[in-house]
């Protein structure tokens, strides 16, 4: 049980239209309301749907609400992130120490804060460092000289390879890898010969990685992910890539070696960076762009090979238009061969 209507508007800072008793006992999307359930509408088609439905009261912004409302409301500025402080409130515990389950194998415990999480099957090798309020999930690995930050979360089977660095409060989903080797290759008497990564990676503080997603440890140096950026599952970054702060990168999205990325850089799903490149601050990529080259800050982006995205959009609209450019050009040469 969340509460009445009113508790959670004054836990969101928002207000009530209409019965602010009701009880709300979960959070629900508009096709799964139930009786008690708190619905959310983000655009108008959705809020005739809410009002519609099952739920007992309906989360909104100020710009959507009607003027005659069929449910309760609970109107809010940012429907997003009041709806975020509210599933905070509900999704499950995660795990919490002083734990060291007994099939985990822990090569050396001293450097491991007293209140650390290890679940069953873990692998904690030699030299590891791990802060305060941290848990390694079930089956997760961490190399040798690892450093890890407090309240740090490792899913179950995640990978961290050796000496590479983990901030404070950074969460590592299910089968992500951090610090794999480098693609670095050079070619010798007709063969690939590998060039040795001896570099690691560096994750700074609030860093979020989704599950499979593979970081790739630096030749030299270290492959550096700046604080509060969040990776979505399956992304490739590679060796010697810095990604600055406060980045949100999408699912499929892959940077070759070297890419330079500044801060609160946005980039959609499906995106391919050629590498040796940098990208500016506050700049949008769109889904399935190729950045071959670099990129200004403040900018938005789109297509293959990127450029800016209204010069895309007037390409795509003249590519539309050949078609009947073609046929007024047959018909010219018709008219004048006639």
């Amino acid at each position: 049980m969340l509460g009445t209507l009113a508790e959670i508007a004054a836990l969101v800072q928002g207000r009530v239209i209409g019965d602010g008793d009701v009880l709300i006992d979960g959070v629900s999307a508009v096709e799964d309301a139930t009786p008690g359930t708190l619905t959310f509408a983000t655009t108008e088609s959705f809020v005739t749907a809410a009002s519609a439905g099952n739920a007992a009261a309906v989360l909104l912004e100020e710009r959507l609400a009607p003027s005659n409302p069929l449910k309760p409301l609970l109107v809010v500025s940012d429907a997003r992130l009041a709806l975020a402080t509210l599933l905070e409130r509900i999704m499950p515990a995660r795990p919490r120490g002083p734990f060291r389950h007994p099939s985990a194998v822990i090569e050396s415990a001293d450097g491991l804060a007293p209140d650390v999480y290890v679940g069953a099957h873990a692998y904690v090798g030699r030299g590891v460092r791990i802060g305060a309020g941290s848990a390694i999930g079930e089956q997760a690995y961490i190399g040798e000289g690892v450093a890890i930050g407090e309240g740090v979360l490792i899913h179950p089977a995640a990978r961290v390879m050796a000496r590479c660095r983990i901030g404070n409060g950074v969460v590592l989903h299910a089968g992500c890898v951090i610090g794999s080797d480098g693609f670095g290759w050079a070619f010798a008497e007709g063969r690939a010969k590998r060039i040795p990564q001896v570099g690691n990676v560096d994750l700074e503080d609030d860093v979020e990685i989704g599950a499979n997603a593979c970081i790739d440890r630096a030749q030299t140096g270290s492959t550096r992910i700046g604080a509060g950026t969040k990776i979505d599952n399956l992304v490739q970054v590679g060796h010697n890539c810095r990604i600055g702060r406060h980045c949100v990168i999408a699912a499929l999205t892959g940077l070759a070696g070297s890419t330079i990325i500044g801060d609160y850089v946005r980039v959609a799903g499906q995106a391919g960076f050629r590498g040796h490149l940098k990208v500016g601050s506050r700049v949008t990529i769109a889904g399935h762009a190729g950045v071959w080259g670099d990129i200004a800050d403040d900018t938005t982006v789109s297509g293959n090979p990127a450029r800016n995205h209204r010069d895309e959009l007037r390409q795509q609209v003249m590519i539309r238009k050949l078609p009947k450019l073609f046929e007024r050009v047959e018909a010219l040469e018709r008219s004048r061969s006639e």
